[in-house]
């Protein structure tokens, strides 16, 4: 016989408890099913990846097997494209034609909607300065084919039509696209330039984080080289073959270099109230022409500022 807990209401709208006839199915597929209409499977599985759902107040994973009377939160339920509006947010345009936008983003700008920043955000920029912009594929992320973290600046690439976003997902998921960031981490880096190759996968019990997974772990290659170097930190050129979440990151603290200002992984700074990144240049296949484009951002003032306080510290 069930008893009364599995049929209780839940105390919030945000919260699901689980039945007897659902116990013994995985996480990601019992959410599927309950929320079947407004969430995919593979929506709700970066949703667990990125911490937003808890399991009885811990944090879940997606192979986890659902028991009678679990209680699942979805902290700030995902948001859908119907909740997408277009706000007038200036963005630096640096290329604009019928198939791509290109945009050098903004620290502190997220990228699209997403639990926890609905608004505000890049994607809520374009709709407003593209007028009619098509939201293929995912109305959540339209023309979105890569990310660039929060506080990290620089240069991205948008599509305005479905035939460009093949495109240019082909070439990032082939790692064909150029890639080029600028770096300020901590240490003098004694080598002029080097790889890093340890995998990377998410934190078990910080599922916001990302550490290197020697077992288990996806697959990231960054190549790093030297640019200048003070007294106690250096300017790094990098070029990640792979695009994992957090790769650069993750990649130069355990190289023993941590990037400067990033509060994450370990070395925050008086001087710059984020990680000293930003996403240089981009090169790859004009959707249309066929031909390798390559577009260029200058350094953002904050970097800029730190660089000169390096110098002067010599």
């Amino acid at each position: 016989m069930m008893n009364a807990s599995s049929f209780r209401t839940p105390l919030n709208p945000n919260e699901i408890v689980v039945r007897e006839r659902d116990a013994g199915s995985r996480l990601d597929v019992f959410l599927a099913k309950m929320l079947s209409g407004k969430y995919s499977r593979s929506q709700i599985k970066k949703m667990i990846e990125a911490g937003q759902i808890t399991v009885k107040g811990n944090e879940a994973v997606v192979h986890y097997h659902v028991k009678a009377d679990d209680v699942i939160v979805m902290e700030g339920r995902d948001v859908s494209g119907d909740d997408i509006l277009a706000e007038d947010i200036p963005i630096d345009i640096v290329a604009e034609d019928d198939e791509i936008l290109v945009v050098n983003k903004a620290p502190g700008m997220v990228v699209h909607p997403a639990c926890g920043n609905p608004h505000h955000t890049l994607v809520n920029a374009i709709l407003f300065h593209v007028k009619n912009f098509p939201r293929f594929a995912d109305p959540v992320r339209p023309g979105i084919v890569h990310r660039l973290d929060k506080d990290t600046s620089g240069i991205m690439v948008v599509a305005k039509n479905e035939r460009a976003h093949a495109h240019l997902a082909r070439q990032f998921k082939q790692h064909t696209i150029e890639r080029v960031y600028h770096v300020l981490v901590k240490g003098v880096v004694q080598h002029n330039e080097g790889i890093c190759e340890e995998p990377v996968g998410r934190a078990f019990l910080n599922r916001k984080k990302v550490i290197i997974k020697p077992s288990g772990g996806k697959d990231a290659i960054t190549f790093f080289r030297v640019l200048d170097r003070f007294r106690k930190a250096s300017l790094l050129e990098i070029r990640p073959k792979t695009g994992r979440t957090h790769q650069i990151r993750v990649h130069m603290n355990h190289l023993g270099h941590p990037v400067l200002g990033d509060s994450l992984y370990g070395m925050p700074s008086p001087w710059i109230d984020r990680q000293a990144l930003h996403a240089k240049s981009l090169g790859f296949i004009h959707p249309a022409s066929k031909k390798k484009v390559f577009y260029d951002s200058s350094l953002p003032t904050d970097i800029l500022h730190l660089i000169e306080h390096l110098r002067q510290e010599e």
